[in-house]
C-alpha cells in the first residue's frame, strides 16, 4: 500500500494539479489518496482570511469535495495548527507520503519548512510541487543573479518562456464508498464545513456575491472560455471601461487555484487575437507580485522604499470620517464612490477604478495605504497576499516598480475619460443628480499640492 495525504491550500482544483495527479498515479487501491484542507488561522504571521474570501472558500470547498468524490477521494477538513495536525493525521491514516503545492509568502514558507523537516522523523516522505505560478520566483533572475524589481524586464523574460502543457485530470481511483471502506479512521469524522462559519449570517451581506459569481472550478473554466471566445479581441480598449464587460474576471479563480495560470496561458495561446498578449501581460503582473512577495516577504505590511517611512500618513483612527466616507462610497467623487459600492456589493472592483480609489485615499485624504489594503483584503473576493499589497504600494509610490510619486489620479478626469456617458457611475449611485448625494469631502487641487510637498520632502531620503 502507498497512501498519500494530499494537503490542498490555494490550489482547489482537480485538473493541472501535479500533486494530485502524481498521488493518483502512485495509488494502487481506493483509499490510497486522501485529501485535506486545513484552515490555519493560528500559525505565526499567517494572515486570517477576509470576509469575502471566506465566502468564496466555503463554496470552493463544497465544489472541490464533489469533484474529488468523483475521483473516489475523500476530502477531510481540519482547523488549527498544521504543525500539530498534519503529522498526527498522516500517522492516523497510515500515510507514507504527504504532498502539497508550494506557497511563496514568508510565514507560509516557514510553516511548510517546519513540517517538511518534521515528517521524515515519523517515517513519512514529503514532496511539493508548483501549482500557482507559471515560473517560480527562484527560477527568474536578472542578469546579475538577483530578483527583478521592475516589471518590464521581468515580463520580457517570462513572456518568451514555455510554462509547459497543463496536466490532465486524473482518472478515478474507485468510488468514495470504496475509499471509506479502506479508511476506517474516517469514522472519526471528515469535518463539517458549516462549523467554520465562513458564510455571513448576521447580516447576510453576500447576496451580491451570489448573483455575480460561480465559485467553482467549472465556473472558472466557463468564465475563461467566454472571455476568450467573445471579449479578448476588444481587450486592449475595452478593459479600461468599467461600464462594459471587457475584462476577464478570472482573478478570484486564480486566487483560489480553481484555474491555474498555466491553463490560462495555454488557452490564450490558442487564440490568434493580438490583444491576447496584452491580456497575458496581466497574468505576468500577477507573477511579478508573487516574485516580489517571495523575495521581499515584508511586502504586505512594510514600505519597500524605506524613505516612505517618513511620510506623514494618517491612520483610519486619525481620520475616521474620511475613511468611512471612502469605504462606503460617500466621498462626493462619483468615480470612486461607484467603485467602492461595486466592491461592497459584488466583492469586485474594476482595476481602473481601484487605482483611482486607492490614489484618493492615499494622496488626497492622506491615509496610510495599509488601511486601504486591509479594507480590500476584507472585501475583495480576489484578495491575495501578493497582488493586494503590491498594487497598493504601487499606487502609494513606496513599492517596487511603483507609480511615480507625482502621479495622482484625478477621479473627475478618470470619470470623463473612461465613463463619458456616465453609465458606470449612475448604475451604482442612483442619487447622483439629487441633493442627497454627498458633497466632495476634500479639495482635489489643494490636497494634491499638499501630497506633492510631502513627497518632495522625503524623495531625497
Amino acid at each position: 500500500m502507498t497512501r498519500t495525504l494530499l494537503w490542498f491550500r490555494d490550489d482547489l482544483r482537480t485538473a493541472d494539479h501535479e500533486a494530485l495527479l502524481t498521488a493518483c498515479q502512485r495509488a494502487e487501491n481506493p483509499g490510497d489518496v486522501v485529501a485535506l484542507y486545513l484552515l490555519d488561522e493560528v500559525s505565526p504571521g499567517v494572515r486570517p482570511l477576509g470576509g469575502a474570501v471566506k465566502w468564496w472558500l466555503h463554496h470552493a470547498l463544497e465544489s472541490l469535495a464533489t469533484d474529488l468524490a468523483e475521483l473516489g477521494i475523500p476530502l477531510l477538513l481540519r482547523a488549527g495548527d498544521p504543525a500539530e495536525i498534519l503529522p498526527a493525521l498522516a500517522q492516523e491514516l497510515g500515510a507514507q507520503r504527504v504532498q502539497w503545492s508550494r506557497r511563496y509568502g514568508g510565514p507560509e514558507r516557514a510553516v511548510d519548512a517546519g513540517i517538511k523537516a518534521a515528517l521524515p522523523e515519523h517515517g513519512i516522505e514529503v514532496e511539493s510541487f508548483n501549482a500557482s505560478l507559471l515560473h517560480e520566483p527562484w527560477t527568474v533572475e536578472t542578469n546579475t543573479g538577483g530578483p527583478y524589481k521592475v516589471y518590464t524586464p521581468f515580463w520580457k523574460q517570462i513572456s518568451v518562456r514555455d510554462p509547459g502543457t497543463p496536466h490532465a485530470r486524473p482518472a478515478a481511483l474507485g468510488t468514495l464508498e470504496d475509499a471509506a471502506a479502506a479508511l476506517p479512521t474516517l469514522a472519526l469524522g471528515a469535518g463539517n464545513l458549516e462549523d467554520w462559519e465562513l458564510l455571513p449570517t448576521r447580516p447576510d451581506w453576500a447576496g451580491g456575491l451570489r448573483e455575480n459569481w460561480t465559485p467553482t472550478e467549472a465556473g472558472g473554466h466557463e468564465r475563461l472560455r467566454e472571455f476568450l471566445a467573445h471579449q479578448v479581441q476588444d481587450y486592449d480598449d475595452a478593459r479600461d471601461a468599467p461600464a462594459g464587460d471587457g475584462t476577464s474576471r478570472i482573478s478570484p479563480y486564480l486566487r483560489f487555484g480553481q484555474l491555474s495560470p498555466r491553463q490560462v496561458w495555454d488557452a490564450a495561446h490558442q487564440q490568434t487575437e493580438e490583444a491576447v498578449d496584452k491580456f497575458l501581460s496581466e497574468i505576468g503582473w500577477r507573477e511579478f507580485c508573487w516574485h516580489l512577495l517571495f523575495h521581499f516577504p515584508q511586502l504586505p505590511h512594510t514600505n519597500l522604499r524605506a524613505q516612505f517611512d517618513a511620510y506623514p500618513w494618517k491612520s483610519r483612527r486619525d481620520a475616521p470620517e474620511d475613511f468611512h466616507a471612502w469605504a462606503t462610497g460617500q466621498t462626493g467623487f462619483p468615480w470612486v464612490d461607484a467603485g467602492q459600492r461595486q466592491l461592497w456589493k459584488t466583492g469586485h472592483m474594476h482595476n481602473r477604478v481601484r487605482m483611482a480609489s486607492a490614489s484618493l485615499l492615499i494622496k488626497n485624504l492622506g491615509i496610510d495605504w495599509r488601511e486601504g489594503e486591509a479594507w480590500f483584503w476584507d472585501t475583495l473576493v480576489d484578495a491575495d497576499s501578493a497582488s493586494n499589497p503590491a498594487n497598493w504600494q504601487w499606487v502609494a509610490g513606496c513599492g517596487m516598480d511603483a507609480a511615480p510619486y507625482f502621479r495622482i489620479f484625478n477621479p473627475e478626469r478618470q470619470r470623463e475619460r473612461f465613463d463619458p456617458r456616465g453609465t458606470y457611475v449612475s448604475a451604482w449611485i442612483p442619487e447622483l443628480d439629487s441633493p442627497e448625494y454627498a458633497a466632495p469631502i476634500v479639495d482635489l487641487k489643494a490636497s494634491r499640492e499638499e501630497a506633492l510637498e510631502h513627497y518632495s520632502q522625503i524623495s531625497g531620503k
